[in-house]
């Protein structure tokens, strides 16, 4: 798929934001921790995917009602939405200086036709965006780090209805932050993500 930047200048993807707030100091101690002794950037940006991907729980998977998604929460508790786990991946990367952006996927999730969060990486030595799916894995589910093709968690099924996004947004869309924000806990969030017309 063809995928399309939101903004044509690549430094736009690099900026710290509300939710990417890769300025914090937490943030930073990891990204030096998982780069340390790593000299290629492709080797830096696999060991965050894979730290993203395994050791930060999606929170549906754990049953968790507490909300995170500003980047610092989600390392601080360990779990988040896929919305949440992609702005924490966001901002080690960005940290590192590797452009980073964010897609979606209208899918159905059971009988509920729902948003899946996912990024896009800019690898400079290649000249292309990669998606990245950090959602993590289990039993139905396999994502993995690939610079030759895309290894997502869901495949879209067009003649359903699912749709693969093109756009690489520079944030988060503002659909997304403003249910996490409006919403009490998981439940309440994931309800409105199921009942919201998502045309992006």
């Amino acid at each position: 798929m063809l995928l399309i930047q939101e903004k044509s200048e690549i430094d736009r993807y690099l900026n710290s934001s509300q939710f990417i707030d890769f300025f914090n100091k937490n943030i930073q101690n990891m990204a030096f921790y998982l780069s340390e002794g790593i000299e290629d950037k492709i080797e830096i940006i696999k060991t965050m995917y894979k730290f993203v991907r395994d050791d930060i729980h999606h929170s549906m998977d754990i049953n968790e009602e507490k909300l995170v998604f500003k980047a610092s929460d989600v390392l601080k508790y360990g779990h988040g939405l896929c919305f949440a786990k992609s702005n924490l991946f966001a901002a080690l990367l960005r940290f590192s200086r590797v452009p980073t952006g964010f897609c979606y996927q209208r899918l159905y999730f059971g009988e509920n036709l729902g948003l899946h969060g996912l990024n896009a990486v800019y690898l400079k030595n290649i000249g292309k965006w990669i998606r990245m799916d950090v959602r993590g894995n289990k039993e139905y589910l396999n994502e993995e780090f690939d610079i030759k093709r895309e290894f997502l968690a869901y495949s879209v099924q067009n003649d359903k209805g699912e749709v693969d996004f093109p756009t690489i947004y520079c944030m988060p869309h503002r659909k997304v932050s403003e249910i996490i924000l409006k919403s009490k806990n998981l439940s309440e969030a994931l309800d409105k993500i199921f009942h919201t017309e998502w045309f992006l």
